[in-house]
């Protein structure tokens, strides 16, 4: 799969859908319209998921604390999509049990469990185990936090590999037809004969082609404004509201496999997470943003907010000298006018311009706010939206359908593991899970005629072998060190700081001999 523009191609006929952003709104739109008939090509400034698709929390979640301002309908979607996900993409995608320690200074007693009851029976949970409440003082799930606490309620919700997910929806899309673009620009778009007309920049050449589209797709996420006043000269009232989510990364500070839920003093909640085996993932923030999202930064208030929630709470709780990586991004919230950034909602909404199409005014549909649990459902609601447009459009299909590699029997990924460690008894079994847990049963293609270790290539350290690469920048158009070490997988995380800068040397000599 090349990222290249594709020139002629690309311009001869007019395409249905033009879709401006590669985050996980942008890649589902594409491959449900994709999948359902429509010619689509789908541009990207810098690569898949750069931006806020690949800085969440890594969590399919029904959003617990989002019952507390009423938001029932949002919950109730989202806790179903979490397990349409969990079936789609066991691969990347996974149960993890939560601790809540009980506050009684935060939140009473009885309105936890009444929340965690609706949480556990709104979206007809099947696949995951139900609440339960927990004595700290003989769970195990108590060592590591601090004798104060007595009680806890655990509940389930999902892993998933946020940056992972954009790109399989967009090699799914690229299998139906789409062209994906990623590190192309759309610098300018304007409404004439009836349809809509664009020029799409390689970041990389400088190189340009204009197309043409029946309807523009917005879904910049942050950038979504931008959009609409910059490149489509398009003035709308401002319905953006931009909050910085910041997370950290320490070594993992607690035994098991369990995650926590941390209630603060100011009725926020953090969460603290197991992360890629021996780590932990603990976020998130939520401070207003006024500037360019390209700007923002994690600060260091941001960070000691994070370390005094966790110290509150457990007995040897990581200090700012343990956090080996800190990283933000910008969460597009659609404005609702509420008073703190917390209490903004998640839900999604979406502005047609013009409300009524007509031949010589085709829509530009905009996309404001939603969460990466909900964004197949969100791609659905898109296409509904503009089902008036193309009539011919089809049925909605991605219900049941499996994302790439996730094809795997009773979405039992433990047995598909097991398969594959049989099938490649070579493989070292950490190896082997790394494979099965990014790519599911397209690991399989990966290390097609390979017998031996030695076949993977050049190692790089930890488990990124010379295969790996060269896969990913043939098959999910990685083009940088940063895209395969920070997106496509998180090697970056378990090399050290010469092996990183190892890997990139190399990489970067074999792409300028790969250029032309």
């Amino acid at each position: 799969m090349s990222g290249a523009v594709p020139g002629d191609a690309l311009s001869e006929a007019p395409l249905d859908l033009l879709i401006v952003g590669g985050g996980v709104n942008g890649a589902g739109i594409a491959r449900d319209a994709a999948g359902r008939g429509l010619k689509v090509a789908l541009c990207e400034k810098g690569d898949l998921g750069e931006g806020t698709s690949s800085r969440s929390g890594k969590l399919i979640h029904g959003g617990l604390r989002y019952l507390e301002h009423y938001e029932f309908r949002l919950v109730r979607e989202a806790l179903i999509e979490r397990e349409v996900l969990l079936r789609a993409a066991p691969h990347i995608i996974w149960p993890l049990r939560f601790v809540l320690p009980h506050s009684p200074a935060q939140r009473p007693a009885w309105l936890i469990r009444l929340g965690l009851f609706l949480y556990d029976h709104l979206g007809g949970r099947r696949l995951l185990p139900p609440t339960r409440t927990l004595d700290l003082h003989a769970a195990p799930e108590g060592a590591a936090l601090k004798p104060a606490f007595r009680r806890a309620f655990e509940y389930s919700d999902c892993w998933v590999d946020d940056a992972r997910l954009v790109v399989l929806n967009a090699i799914d899309a690229a299998e139906r037809g789409a062209w994906v673009l990623p590190r192309t620009a759309c610098v300018r778009a304007w409404r004439e004969g009836g349809l809509w007309r664009a020029i799409l920049e390689d970041q990389d050449t400088g190189g340009r082609v204009e197309c043409r589209a029946a309807c523009l797709v917005n879904a910049a996420g942050p950038w979504v404004e931008e959009v609409l006043g910059r490149v489509t000269g398009v003035n709308a009232a401002s319905r953006l509201r931009l909050v910085k989510g910041s997370h950290i990364v320490t070594r993992k500070f607690w035994p098991g496999d369990q995650a926590y839920l941390l209630q603060n003093e100011d009725g926020r909640v953090i969460f603290v997470n197991p992360y890629e085996g021996d780590l932990a993932l603990i976020g998130t923030t939520d401070v207003p943003v006024a500037g360019a999202p390209d700007a923002v930064a994690v600060e260091e208030a941001e960070i000691a907010y994070l370390l005094a929630v966790v110290a509150r709470y457990f007995e040897r709780p990581p200090a700012r000298g343990d956090v080996l990586q800190a990283f933000t991004g910008v969460r597009p919230l659609f404005d609702d006018a509420a008073e703190s950034a917390s209490a903004v909602t998640r839900d999604y909404a979406f502005d047609l311009e013009p409300a009524r199409p007509t031949p010589d005014q085709p829509p530009m549909l905009s996309i404001f706010g939603g969460k990466i649990t909900t964004y197949r459902k969100l791609a659905e609601h898109a296409l509904d939206r503009l089902r008036p447009v193309f009539p011919q459009l089809g049925g909605a299909w991605t219900f049941g359908a499996p994302l790439p590699g996730g094809d795997i029997g009773a979405a039992d990924f433990g047995s598909y593991l097991s398969g594959l460690r049989k099938t490649f008894s070579w493989l070292p079994p950490e190896l082997a899970a790394h494979y099965a847990r990014l790519y599911g049963t397209r690991a399989e293609r990966l290390l097609a005629g390979a017998g031996a270790l030695a076949d993977l290539g050049r190692h790089f350290g930890g488990r990124l072998y010379e295969r790996e690469v060269r896969y990913l920048v043939d098959h999910e158009w990685a083009r940088t060190a940063e895209d395969i070490l920070e997106r496509r997988s998180k090697h970056g995380l378990h090399l050290s700081a010469e092996q990183r800068g190892a890997f990139t040397a190399w990489f970067d000599q074999g792409e300028r001999a790969r250029s032309p």
